[in-house]
């Protein structure tokens, strides 16, 4: 090659090990630069590699300082917090080409009030919702005219995938909106209030150049997330405990119908100014008993643990897909994907999504043994690596994937890996039931 293709990466957990690694792949790229990463980014690299954890996500200064001295000649922003910082628009005004939506077009998740009118705009299938900012009072009136419906209570901003509560009742609803206004003062100063969609989660993941038509929209793939701490969708929202792909409920239909949304929602931003470059995902609800499909999130970047999924069943180049994003020409790129299943389970110090710092500095056993393992892939978060040894030092600390033939396949290698692994002092934390909803499928067809 003429020209030596670094690609800089804007992310610190184990979506930025992902990318890295899914950009590893691609023979057009001679390294990668991951800000602020973490260590073991750098420890697994097969190709040159280096992040710089002393860099905020949201120091747009530093980070196009950072990618110009290391000669990054493609940025991938992949962070919620990055995006509405506007490091995205900032890396474009200094000339490094770059995928990921401005900060004005990622409002679709950085404020679910905007996402919502939008919606509302586009003619997207949601939930009826309400807004409020400020006092309590106008949202408790609210309750009031609604009956015993439930609610799903919503930061308006970004609360770390934390910031919503579903409430049964309207009393619930009350606590609820007391609750998340505590404990996210600054992401629920503004906060909504909508009907409980339900049904079964999925996530759609898509591609789109700015050019609001459907030849320049790619689906990437779909996943189901399981956000609960506990078994049996227990305990408390958290970032993610894992997920698997893909989820057997997306029938060609389905597929289709969640298309057009996307494409709807790609319109309307255009219209008003905010074309989108980069990559984004629908979050559904599917009822099917009542056949009823609704939006209930946008994310303006690939999801975190989905991607760990989605990303290495794509078969063909990542820096072409990147690369005809940024060129508008994503009608031209031919996306190729395998047929495997695949499922990740997080591994968690105990306590997340609450309080887990006696677990920091405690040592992580049974990484290395995992790397080693075939059908599987380990990407770090929460790790932290010194003289080769790991230790824990957040929240979600690294992920196992498991790929296979089928979800049982691939569901016994993660498990089968993640049985290796331990933390000093019992302080590993993982759900056993990733994937429960295809499992139980296959085995009700006979399997």
């Amino acid at each position: 090659m003429s020209k030596r293709n670094i690609v800089g990466i804007v992310d610190a957990r184990g979506r930025g090990a992902t990318l890295a690694r899914m950009y590893e792949r691609s023979p057009h790229v001679d390294g990668v630069v991951v800000i602020p990463g973490n260590d073991m980014i750098q420890a697994m690299a097969r190709k040159p590699t280096e992040v710089d954890t002393r860099i905020a996500l949201t120091d747009v200064d530093a980070i196009s300082q950072k990618f110009h001295e290391l000669g990054v000649t493609l940025a991938s922003v992949d962070q919620d917090i990055a995006l509405s910082a506007g490091v995205s628009d900032r890396l474009r005004e200094d000339g490094i080409p770059t995928i990921g939506p401005s900060r004005a077009a990622s409002q679709i998740e950085w404020s679910k009030a905007e996402a919502r009118r939008l919606g509302t705009h586009a003619g997207i299938q949601q939930p009826e919702y309400a807004v409020f900012r400020g006092s309590e009072d106008a949202a408790l009136k609210y309750l009031d005219t609604h009956g015993d419906e439930g609610f799903a209570i919503k930061a308006d901003g970004l609360a770390e995938g934390k910031g919503v509560f579903v409430a049964k009742t309207p009393e619930e609803a009350r606590r609820a909106i007391q609750e998340i206004r505590q404990r996210h003062p600054q992401a629920a100063r503004t906060f909504l209030v909508e009907s409980l969609a339900t049904g079964e989660e999925f996530s759609t993941f898509f591609a789109s150049d700015g050019v609001p038509e459907r030849e320049h929209i790619k689906i990437l793939g779909h996943a189901q997330d399981h956000k609960r701490e506990g078994n049996n969708d227990t305990g408390e929202n958290t970032g993610g405990m894992g997920c698997s792909t893909p989820p057997r409920l997306m029938t060609p239909t389905l597929e289709l119908f969640v298309e057009n949304e996307i494409q709807k929602m790609m319109k309307e931003l255009n219209k008003e100014g905010k074309p989108y470059e980069g990559i984004g995902y629908y979050g559904g609800m599917f009822d099917p008993a009542n056949k009823v499909i609704n939006n209930i999130e946008w994310n303006a970047r690939w999801g975190d643990p989905e991607v760990q999924v989605v990303a290495p069943g794509i078969t063909s180049d990542m820096y072409e897909l990147a690369m005809a994003i940024v060129n508008k020409n994503l009608d031209k790129y031919k996306l190729t994907t395998d047929s495997l299943s695949r499922v990740v389970v997080a591994g968690a110090s105990r306590g997340y999504p609450r309080n887990y710092d006696s677990v920091k500095g405690k040592q992580i056993f049974g990484l290395d043994e995992v790397m080693e393992m075939d059908g599987i892939e380990l990407y770090g978060a929460g790790v932290k690596v010194v003289d080769g040894k790991h230790f824990a030092s957040g929240g979600r600390l690294f992920y196992i994937v498991g790929e296979g033939v089928d979800i049982v396949a691939a569901r016994e290698k993660a498990y089968g890996a993640m049985a290796r692994v331990f933390v000093e002092g019992n302080n590993l934390h993982y759900r056993t039931d990733i994937g429960w909803r295809d499992v139980k499928r296959l085995r009700d067809k006979g399997y």
